[in-house]
């Protein structure tokens, strides 16, 4: 096979294989939500199972890279994957709470593994002329599978080992596929490390702005499916209301992109922040009907889904040019601690002021970073020389993709 056309093969079957996962996270992310309120857990119980997956995640994302380091690619992406077969394979056999709440932490470091490993895999492989179309096809994919996935949350029983079962194959076809392409291992760059503080220091919007957006997206994912089951909603709503939050996130990159690299980037994450809020509130006070809950889903996943990369692209502003992948690591710590707290948090306050409380703490976390940005862009100045430019990143996805692209230079 030609050099060229056998590259593309390699790029095509990454693509295709973190589609089929894609699809089974997306799915599975909004069927655990509606199946944890039937096992009869309890409120603090299921904030924990839904947490762990984040703390998993958080931590396959800063680890994993030693891993594929020591064995390849390939086997690492065969290790990851595998651990998310077994782990999901296992819950409905031992469907407890701390059990689950131990798997789903491993379904969420395997995931971590397993984009880590295709992301840099496909960095190392795209040419510099198309690595942009590379990784634009890459995102695409991404969001239309997590969009698919929440077709079937209305077409199955929550009930039974039937969802686990179709996630597990999903998996499996993913890692037959990459597991038996014929492609050189690429090599993994060592990251120079950057002191924790000086993120902190450097760009504290950004580091506000990736907790707020962890925080808010992983209680919107996780504990709004089950909002909407215990307000009477038909789960085909549901699913119709979740694949309009992932087209939101989708429909806004770019026209937020553009808006963030042509303005000052902390004016456009107060009206990003505003925009959640308002549409949160809205969520409340608006009558449940189809005609209301989908727009509003579709607001909400838009502005909630742009803040990480606005917030990425802040930091690459202000910081060295040099310490790319080490900024993008700590803001993946950052955005990580905020997607653990969601759940937790949002659970305790539901259980205290209700079903509602969960959108208005939403709406209180945005407001807050929306008053942060607005007052810090009105006290000082814009950063003169933009050094890396707006980046489409899909939600449930490692941003690592991006990290080792060249910085744009002024």
């Amino acid at each position: 096979m030609h050099p060229v056309s056998s590259m593309r093969a390699q790029i095509g079957t990454l693509i295709l294989a973190t589609s089929a996962i894609q699809l089974a996270n997306g799915f599975f992310t909004t069927f655990l939500s509606l199946r944890l309120a039937t096992q009869g857990f309890g409120a603090t119980l299921n904030g924990l199972v839904l947490s762990s997956y984040f703390a998993g995640f958080t931590l396959g994302a800063l680890r994993c890279g030693g891993v594929i380091e020591r064995i390849g690619h390939i086997r690492a992406y065969a290790a990851f994957a595998g651990l998310v077969v077994a782990a999901t394979a296992a819950m409905p056999l031992w469907a407890g709470p701390f059990s689950w709440l131990v798997l789903r932490a491993a379904v969420g470091l395997g995931c971590a593994g397993v984009f880590v490993t295709t992301e840099s895999w496909l960095n190392a492989k795209a040419p510099p002329s198309e690595r942009g179309r590379v990784f634009a096809t890459y995102m695409v994919g991404v969001f239309v599978a997590l969009a698919a996935g929440q077709f079937l949350i209305g077409r199955v029983e929550l009930e039974g080992t039937g969802p686990f079962s179709a996630i597990v194959a999903l998996f499996a076809v993913a890692l037959v596929m990459v597991s038996t392409t014929r492609a050189e291992p690429p090599r993994v760059a060592a990251v120079e490390p950057l002191p924790y503080g000086q993120l902190l220091r450097g760009a504290p919007i950004a580091v506000v702005g990736c907790v707020v957006q962890g925080l808010i997206s992983s209680a919107f994912y996780a504990l709004v499916p089950a909002w909407m089951q215990d307000e009477g909603i038909a789960r085909e709503t549901i699913a119709l209301a979740m694949l309009a939050a992932v087209l939101g996130g989708l429909a806004f990159q770019l026209p937020v992109g553009r808006l963030s690299d042509r303005f000052d980037r902390r004016v456009v994450l107060a009206a990003l922040g505003a925009g959640f809020a308002g549409a949160a509130v809205a969520v409340v006070r608006l009558p449940h009907s189809l005609p209301v809950i989908l727009p509003a889903a579709g607001l909400l996943g838009g502005f909630m889904s742009s803040l990480y990369p606005v917030c990425v692209a802040y930091a690459h502003d202000l910081l060295p040019a040099d310490r790319v992948v080490a900024v993008s690591g700590q803001l993946i710590l950052v955005s990580g601690l905020g997607s653990v707290a969601g759940p937790l948090v949002g659970t305790g306050i539901m259980v205290r002021t209700g079903l509602d409380g969960l959108f208005h703490f939403m709406a209180a976390a945005a407001v807050l970073l929306a008053v942060i940005a607005a007052g810090r862009s009105l006290v000082m100045a814009a950063p003169q020389h933009l050094r890396r430019s707006f980046a489409i990143l899909a939600p449930q996805a490692t941003p690592l993709a991006h990290d080792p692209l060249e910085p744009v230079e002024p």
